[in-house]
């Protein structure tokens, strides 16, 4: 089984290089291109879209999205084409290196979602701060100003 298993990660590795060395082919079809570049870009990102240090998850990424992703584009590009760059990929020596631009895009990737996640937990407990203040027919003191709820201006509280 172990044997199997060994086999089974060397085809993989394979199918990389050979998508990696395909995608600038023309009888690719253009949506498999793209979706090549990102699935071998994410396959060969030194950093992960979930953290490997996450338990269970980090792992499970690896697992399920790159092999997914081979799948669907090995059905995508024509067999014959196909063929000829796995036979190029045995063939050769190519090693595909891990992919800088990948790892900038999956940080960037981060700190978009962190940005999101922040403003929208912001604007929620702003919401909700707001609107209990008003309730209470006070004042709301956020930082250094003082919004007061009986009259429509914003003060500064020093």
């Amino acid at each position: 089984m172990l044997e199997r298993w060994k086999a089974r990660a060397q085809d993989i590795r394979r199918d990389v290089t050979a998508l990696y060395l395909a995608r600038r082919d023309p009888r690719v079809p253009r949506y498999a291109r793209l979706l090549a570049i990102a699935i071998v870009g994410y396959a060969l990102s030194p950093i992960d879209l979930i953290p490997d240090f996450i338990p269970v998850l980090g792992y499970l990424d690896d697992l399920i999205i790159v092999p997914l992703g081979l799948l669907l584009l090995v059905r995508m590009i024509p067999p014959q084409v196909l063929d000829e760059y796995r036979m190029r990929a045995e063939q050769s020596d190519y090693v595909v290196a891990k992919n800088k631009t990948a790892a900038v895009l999956i940080v960037a990737l981060w700190c978009c979602g962190i940005a999101v996640a922040w403003f929208a937990v912001r604007r929620h407990l702003w919401r909700g701060l707001s609107t209990s203040a008003k309730e209470a027919g006070g004042d709301l003191v956020v930082g250094l100003s003082r919004i007061s709820f009986g009259d429509t201006h914003l003060r500064s509280a020093a």
